[in-house]
């Protein structure tokens, strides 16, 4: 049996991911980089792929799928605004603004995403049950996708922007060729070997 609050989180966990695929794809409709276009193209398949994980998770726990919760509505409503931004953005008429902005709401998308999955694993790890099992199973199939397309949108984020201010960018970011930034810290690297402008 698990608590309300893991229950809470749950659902909050499947409209996540649900309103992650009308994210990326609305924001493919922004990208205007063939590389940005490909990865995101990728990451809306395998976010369609995490909506099916949750959805065995759910039958696994019993849970009903349809069930509304008030955090379920909350993250819906941050889904459908972050798609709105997007839908705003692209009405401007500018590709490469549309696309910055895109690539900004996935952060938001993809950090609440990431969050979701962190505490599901931290919760799995201290019950001691079946279900927590099977919600520690869910998280493995999921958990180093997660960290790539939060890292990754965190890094298109950044050189979009940089390339942007007409300030050195790194297009596609230096997380696509160096493996090894897989974590904040090696974000941090990045910024520290960023050539300074000459002025």
């Amino acid at each position: 049996m698990i608590g309300n609050q893991l229950r809470q989180l749950l659902y909050e966990t499947l409209e996540t991911e649900l309103g992650n695929v009308d994210v990326y794809t609305t924001a493919l409709l922004c990208a205007v980089n063939t590389d940005l276009k490909e990865e995101w193209q990728k990451y809306l398949e395998q976010t369609q792929n995490h909506v099916q994980v949750v959805l065995r998770l759910f039958d696994k726990l019993k849970l009903d799928p349809e069930e509304e919760t008030p955090g379920r509505h909350v993250v819906r409503h941050i889904g459908e605004s972050l798609v709105e931004a997007m839908e705003l953005a692209l009405s401007a008429g500018i590709p490469e603004t549309a696309q910055l902005v895109a690539a900004e709401r996935i952060v938001e998308a993809e950090t609440k995403d990431h969050l979701n999955w962190d505490l599901l694993s931290l919760a799995a790890d201290q019950i001691h049950s079946p279900e927590g099992r099977v919600i520690h199973e869910a998280v493995q199939e999921v958990e180093d996708e997660k960290d790539k397309h939060l890292f990754r949108a965190a890094g298109w984020s950044r050189e979009l922007w940089l390339q942007s201010l007409g300030l050195p960018a790194m297009v596609p970011p230096p997380e696509d060729v160096e493996k090894k930034f897989k974590t904040a810290a090696g974000s941090g690297h990045t910024r520290q070997r960023r050539k300074p402008m000459i002025n």
